[in-house]
């Protein structure tokens, strides 16, 4: 059984929040929403609420940044890249401000719809000079993303999950390294984020239908040293795939891809993310499963990689973790 770890954020941030002073902590009125109200409680004076004013929060927050802070901006992903993305690049990225903008309801783990759904932040952050791009795939990193990201000289762009997160890893961020999970011969998979997790179900029917994988997690999406992953494309007979929570372009897939072009390396890629879509409002598990982000798309890639039919299907891959999205509190689930 996996163990589930409730809110690990709210009680991480408190504890890396009291251990450095420098450290504020700034909300975009959704402070219970991003597991922060009850450090607000505990801790006013070291608290501010902007409101639904994100410009205005990202040069509040390079403000602070130039006097000296480390302010830890919190709202839903989504809202801290398109709406302030001028204020974003101007306050923050271009004076390397150490500002740590922790965006929550990364990609599909939102039943919010588009308006919610964080789907091209990597693609966007990538593009941003001196940005730093860390996600969070488990609860051990969700517990870690604040130290991890105040180690940064510059402003941090960090994925972050909240509820109940399953716990997969022993060990906390490493910031620039690559979790290797496997070690075979045959396919090299890549995920980050909750599709690790995807990755892991698929594990064991496909080692039962006698296919060697190589798999690799990724936590840092920026800066990022190729040469391991070289290594590791050099290890593997038959191809890469890359399964991710965000668009197709942009993401760890083009991150690959590049990384693949540059180098001369001539095997095949699957890339498995949204297919230049938006997705529509659903629990996590129905989205994962309709826009072929899960075990199962995995498999299927993998099968096209081999050009041979497993036999798997749903039954033979470990199981699902079904969450309640709804509430009768926020029937929205945000």
């Amino acid at each position: 059984m996996i163990e589930m770890v409730n809110r690990p954020y709210a009680a991480a941030f408190e504890a890396h929040a009291l251990a450095n002073p420098d450290v504020l902590c700034l909300s975009a009125d959704l402070t219970s929403s991003c597991e922060i109200d009850g450090f607000r409680d505990r801790h006013p004076e070291r608290f501010l609420s902007l409101g639904m004013a994100e410009q205005n929060m990202m040069s509040f927050a390079g403000g602070l940044g130039l006097a000296g802070f480390r302010p830890f901006v919190h709202t839903f992903g989504v809202f801290m890249y398109r709406r302030p993305y001028d204020q974003l690049v101007a306050s923050i990225a271009y004076p390397r401000r150490k500002v740590r903008l922790m965006g929550f309801l990364p990609g599909v783990t939102t039943p919010g719809g588009m308006t919610h759904q964080a789907i091209e932040d990597i693609a966007v952050m990538r593009s941003i000079p001196n940005m730093t791009i860390l996600e969070t795939g488990d609860a051990t990193e969700v517990e870690n993303i604040c130290a991890a990201a105040d180690s940064i000289d510059g402003p941090v762009w960090c994925r972050v999950l909240r509820g109940s997160v399953p716990r997969l890893f022993d060990r906390p961020i490493q910031v620039g390294e690559m979790r290797e999970l496997s070690s075979g011969q045959d396919v090299l998979v890549i995920t980050s984020g909750i599709c690790t997790e995807e990755a892991l179900r698929a594990r064991s029917a496909l080692s039962q239908a006698g296919v060697s994988i190589r798999h690799l997690h990724l936590h840092t999406i920026k800066p990022f040293d190729p040469t391991a992953l070289l290594d590791h494309l050099g290890s593997v007979r038959l191809g890469v795939v890359v399964l991710e929570n965000h668009l197709t372009e942009g993401g760890v897939g083009s991150l690959v891809a590049e990384t693949m072009a540059d180098a001369g390396v001539g095997k095949r890629l699957i890339r498995l993310g949204l297919k230049d879509t938006y997705a529509h409002g659903g629990s996590r598990p129905y989205l994962m499963r309709y826009y072929g982000l899960d075990a199962l798309a995995l498999v299927r890639a993998i099968e096209r990689l081999a050009a041979t039919d497993f036999g798997i299907s749903e039954a033979d891959l470990g199981e699902a973790r079904v969450e309640a999205v709804h509430s009768l509190l926020k029937a929205e689930a945000l």
